[in-house]
């Protein structure tokens, strides 16, 4: 009868706060996460055709809608973009480049900036466009 009384020592952990605070922790990061994607803002023109398969990062030419040109992320003066893309590995050369250009962005330097990325020695030039939207009757 002494025994009925006295309580045994609970050696297990509560989990459920630990579970609780884990789950509340995933929710931030799976929000926050798409936040922290840096780069140049650029509404690209629309297109049809499906996106190309990647297996390492490309090279990428951005033209932004003030006309500044980006190799990379990194700004680049648009009368020195041949050079800079001349100083890289001959074997980034025969790698494809592709080139990022805002719908804003006049025709003419978007086909000058091609010319210069053909005069710096490269031959696979692609286009980076974001799909259009399919409208139903």
């Amino acid at each position: 009868m002494g025994d009925r009384g006295r309580r045994g020592l609970v050696a297990e952990i509560n989990v459920t706060p630990l579970v609780d605070v884990m789950l509340v922790l995933l929710i931030i990061f799976m929000v926050t996460a798409p936040m922290m994607t840096q780069g140049i803002d650029v509404e690209l023109p629309r297109t049809t055709n499906k996106a190309l398969r990647q297996h390492e990062e490309p090279l990428v030419v951005t033209i932004n809608d003030k006309g500044e040109v980006f190799l990379g992320r990194v700004r680049v003066k648009e009368s020195l973009l041949v050079q800079q893309l001349k100083n890289l590995p001959p074997d980034r050369k025969k790698e494809s480049i592709y080139l990022r250009a805002d719908r804003k962005v006049p025709y003419g330097q978007v086909v000058a900036t091609m010319a210069a990325i053909k005069r710096a020695g490269f031959t696979k030039l692609g286009m980076i466009t974001q799909p259009s939207e399919k409208r139903d009757g």
